[in-house]
């Protein structure tokens, strides 16, 4: 008895000092059918898409509240849905990785290491072009969630690919609202 009481004290007493911390070592695992590889593959898809995702929630953040010119109401509302519908991806995305038992995202620096869609820090852009980049970003968005529906699909994961299906219609009717909008620049 005195020796199981040993090792499980030995056990939890293990520690990584982290900035100053003591932090308690303990592996998340969330038990999945799925096999290693699967699990490491469907992660790594679904957290480039996490960071492609918060990129363009911010670009389109940043678009809405940096709205001007005579459609204001309309573009700002428009962005403004659409952040939402973007955001609401999030959670889910970063769920569907733990419960396959992988890690996903964890800093706003992570983010910006692998996203693929680019920021826009300018002081200025017009409507028009913010319109047509953000319709450009989500199409590639997209592109993106159709590799990793391939590769969910490659590994039997029937959940992930059922919501990847759901973005992709999302995502296309984001595109072609902005697509549509910009159109009257063109007349």
């Amino acid at each position: 008895m005195e020796k199981h009481n040993q090792e499980k004290h030995s056990h939890s007493s293990k520690h990584e000092t982290t900035a100053g911390k003591n932090v308690r070592l303990a592996p998340l695992r969330t038990p999945t059918d799925l096999s290693e590889q699967a699990t490491k593959d469907i992660s790594a898809a679904l957290n480039l898409v996490l960071a492609d995702v918060y990129a363009l929630y911010f670009k389109t953040k940043n678009f809405h509240w940096h709205m001007s010119g005579p459609h204001f109401r309309d573009f700002h509302l428009l962005l403004d849905e659409q952040g939402e519908q973007i955001f609401a991806m999030t959670d889910q995305l970063a769920e569907r990785v733990r419960k396959v038992g992988g890690m996903t995202l964890k800093s706003i620096g992570q983010v910006s290491r692998m996203q693929r869609i680019s920021d826009n820090d300018a002081e200025f852009v017009t409507p028009e072009d913010m319109l047509s980049e953000l319709c450009q970003d989500n199409r590639t968005l997209t592109a993106s969630l159709r590799e990793a529906h391939d590769v969910c699909e490659e590994h039997h994961d029937i959940a992930s690919t059922s919501l990847i299906e759901v973005w992709i219609d999302e995502t296309e009717k984001r595109s072609w609202f902005l697509y549509e909008a910009t159109r009257q620049f063109h007349s």
